[in-house]
């Protein structure tokens, strides 16, 4: 991606690189799993993050990989890198708010706290206002705007 980077970054375009767990590409690699353990993936993952920051973008997303890894590129870089499951020493943390508020349950990646359980709420209030709404209690009375 460094030629792209390279080529947007020339003509005034921002750009944020993204190296490690792709969610975009997770079919490509094999699944959801943690990446740069292997001495191969790992070489690669530095080759290609120090690639797109040389490259011109302004910073850089490390995202499911080892610890290890995450720490020797924020090292090697000069600019910001953001950890989404890079480890604490990353610039910066993020975590996706689907994943930080539970409304996408079907799995929880390691690298993931939930600080809420707003899925389960979601789904309880859409059950809740279906019934209301096929007993004939919704909308009411109140809910009405008169003459």
């Amino acid at each position: 991606m460094a030629e792209t980077v390279a080529f947007l970054s020339a003509r005034g375009v921002p750009v944020m690189g993204h190296v490690g767990l792709t969610p975009q590409a997770v079919n490509a690699l094999g699944g959801y799993r943690s990446r740069g353990h292997a001495p191969e993936e790992h070489d690669k993952i530095m080759r290609d993050g120090m690639a797109i920051a040389a490259a011109g973008a302004f910073s850089l997303v490390i995202e499911g990989v080892a610890e290890s890894l995450a720490r020797e590129l924020t090292a090697a870089v000069a600019i910001p890198t953001i950890g989404i499951g890079g480890s604490p020493a990353c610039d910066g943390q993020i975590l996706v708010i689907d994943d930080m508020l539970g409304l996408f349950t079907e799995f929880t990646p390691k690298f993931v706290n939930r600080y809420r359980r707003l899925g389960d709420e979601i789904r309880a209030a859409a059950r809740e206002y279906a019934e209301e709404v096929r007993q004939g209690r919704f909308p009411a009375a109140e809910h009405t705007y008169s003459r």
